[in-house]
């Protein structure tokens, strides 16, 4: 086995912007693109490997193929043939809906799906001005949220965030959450579509459509306790692993190197995978498998990855997630 790359799958949103195409590199002509699914298992939207001798296979096909040796035997034992994570960028040109997602028990009552735990990692801000809103300010009934939806008021709930390059939101499932105008990130989930919105802005689409709201769907949902900051702390360093989320669902750390690492996955029952933010570099594993990586770009080394060896081209950003 060795290094994977997946062609990505774009997808255009009434809030998507423009600068995904050139952040990946990418030659293709297509508007309004919000999202890249980088590393997806998403029935209907399986990414498909792009290089070596596996190429054309899909990401459900490459697990049922190597199972463990992809995943990890824990992970293959928790998760099945599902790779259990989903990993994208968004570039929000305007306000996304104001959504929440379920946890795992009430995911799979009623969609036997997984919850959805998610983490963000701003990449820009637009100059600036990017703002997103994450958790509740106020403590809410059910029976208030759903009046405050209601009444066009639910955003007065909220804590919202004035961001800069390098913060992290962490989302466990239940918490109230939307990524607003010039907000451009990654995003790293539970591999899961289950998605509750809550609030649109009263927007209508190019037929003069609203789109549907879950109101009730999400009562139940919510995690309505408070906290006073929804904001990841951390101290950014160089040329060492940074931990950002430690969870029941994935570990990320963020590395910011101007030298060169070598990267032991050797006691790691799990996948590794690097999505690359600045820089560019080339990693090579103890099979020698040699592949270059730069902005825009996600890697998936396969459990029997023992070493990694990264040659920094000058800088090299990039998360690392495993689970």
């Amino acid at each position: 086995m060795y290094p994977y790359k997946f062609n990505p799958i774009l997808k255009s949103t009434i809030w998507g912007g423009d600068q995904i195409i050139p952040f990946k590199h990418l030659t293709v002509s297509q508007e309004q693109v919000g999202e890249s699914w980088e590393i997806s298992d998403v029935p209907g939207d399986e990414s498909v490997v792009a290089n070596g001798e596996d190429q054309g296979l899909n990401l459900a096909e490459l697990v049922k193929k190597y199972k463990e040796q992809l995943v990890g035997k824990e992970n293959y034992q928790r998760f099945g043939d599902t790779f259990p994570l989903l990993v994208k960028f968004i570039d929000a040109r305007d306000d996304l809906s104001i959504q929440v997602h379920p946890n795992d028990e009430l995911a799979m009552k009623r969609h036997h799906s997984m919850g959805k735990t998610e983490m963000w990692y701003i990449i820009d801000n637009a100059h600036g001005t990017a703002h997103l809103r994450s958790g509740l300010k106020k403590q809410l009934t059910p029976d208030e949220y759903a009046e405050m939806v209601e009444n066009h008021t639910i955003t007065d709930a909220l804590d919202e965030y004035a961001v800069q390059p390098g913060d992290v939101f962490f989302l466990p499932a239940g918490r109230i959450h939307s990524i607003g105008t010039g907000c451009f990130l990654a995003e790293i989930q539970q591999t899961s579509n289950v998605t509750y919105r809550i609030y649109d802005f009263n927007r209508k689409d190019k037929n003069g459509n609203t789109r549907e709201l879950h109101t009730e769907l999400a009562k139940a949902a919510i995690d309505y306790s408070v906290k006073d900051n929804y904001r990841t702390e951390y101290e950014p360093r160089l040329n060492e692993p940074v931990e950002l989320v430690r969870c029941p669902y994935f570990t990320t750390s963020v590395y910011d190197l101007t030298e060169d690492m070598t990267m032991d996955y050797s006691e790691l029952d799990s996948f590794v995978i690097f999505v690359c933010m600045e820089g560019s570099g080339v990693v090579t594993d103890d099979g020698g498998n040699e592949l270059h990586i730069q902005a825009g770009e996600s890697v998936l080394f396969p459990a029997t990855t023992q070493e990694v060896q990264l040659k920094v081209n000058g800088h090299l950003k990039f998360l690392e997630s495993y689970v």
